[in-house]
């Protein structure tokens, strides 16, 4: 039986989506804070039980049975984040799965100034220390991500932004479809090459993206990083949420996140979809 983690978010909801495509029903189960809000699913013969990294007991149930489970990376940063994963991982090995398969990214690396990056790293550590087959999936940049960027931008026509690099956003949709297929098929062992969308895209040609789509010109503007965090600060970011889009900005200048990678397309039997195509559904003039 394969195990879905975070079943209720945004990636783990579409890679349920998928299995429902792929599989019977009762192949497959979930692992949910509140199984509540996936009654339909259990409606239609999957399996829901409550599943809370926070909790390690409440872990044994939800994944008792399986053979292989995917543990959705938390939201939360730091050590706090890895001791979520390593509750998860911990769990996993003690219900004697075969595989784990962990919802890393690309650029992953110990030293990366942006925020998640060292807690993927160190998760990736704990993963081959268990003992158990793993498969890290090395996730491009999301795509969703980029609306965010651009939101004070719509209202005054200036994406203002520090320095960056050229980042390979990726769509939640194929990321979803390709953790169902190394689910199912078992196709990676260890971390697996980037996943990534079909460019690599830096901040000025996301400006002329985000123009042809909304049919008016967004100026590409380049500020310093305390610049920009001064801005954050006063639209109301939290500090530590603005300290984490400046270490965005600074890994991307190093090259974390580019270039982009054939892996996924190949993987996916078709072309990804490209951050115009993704921008073209997500931005309202």
């Amino acid at each position: 039986m394969i195990i879905v983690t975070g079943a209720s978010g945004q990636l783990g909801s579409a890679v349920v989506d998928d299995l429902l495509q792929r599989l019977p029903a009762e192949e497959f189960g979930v692992s949910v804070r509140d199984p509540r809000k996936l009654a339909n699913l259990e409606q239609r013969g999957v399996r829901v039980r409550r599943g809370d990294f926070a909790e390690p007991g409440s872990l044994q149930e939800a994944f008792e049975g399986a053979s292989r489970v995917l543990i959705v990376s938390a939201a939360a940063t730091g050590d706090a984040a890895l001791r979520l994963h390593r509750n998860a991982i911990d769990a996993a090995v003690a219900a004697r799965v075969k595989r784990i398969v962990y919802t890393s990214h690309m650029g992953a690396g110990h030293s990366s100034p942006f925020a998640p990056m060292p807690d993927h790293a160190a998760t990736e550590d704990a993963l081959r220390a268990a003992g158990t087959a793993f498969t890290s999936l090395r996730n491009g940049f999301y795509a969703s991500t980029v609306p965010r960027l651009l939101q004070h931008a719509l209202h005054t026509g200036e994406l203002r932004v520090p320095q960056d690099g050229a980042v390979a956003w990726t769509a939640h949709r194929d990321l979803a479809e390709a953790a169902a297929r190394t689910l199912v098929d078992e196709l990676f062992d260890g971390p697996t090459p980037p996943l990534t969308g079909p460019a690599a895209i830096d901040m000025a040609g996301v400006a002329e993206i985000a123009s042809r789509v909304l049919g008016r010109e967004i100026r590409h503007v380049v500020i310093s990083d305390d610049d920009y965090r001064d801005d954050l600060l006063t639209g109301g970011v939290p500090a530590q949420a603005a300290d984490m889009l400046v270490g965005l900005f600074a890994a991307s200048r190093r090259g974390d996140f580019g270039p982009a990678d054939p892996a996924l397309p190949s993987l996916l039997d078709r072309p990804a979809i490209t951050l115009e195509e993704y921008l073209r559904t997500s931005l309202v003039a």
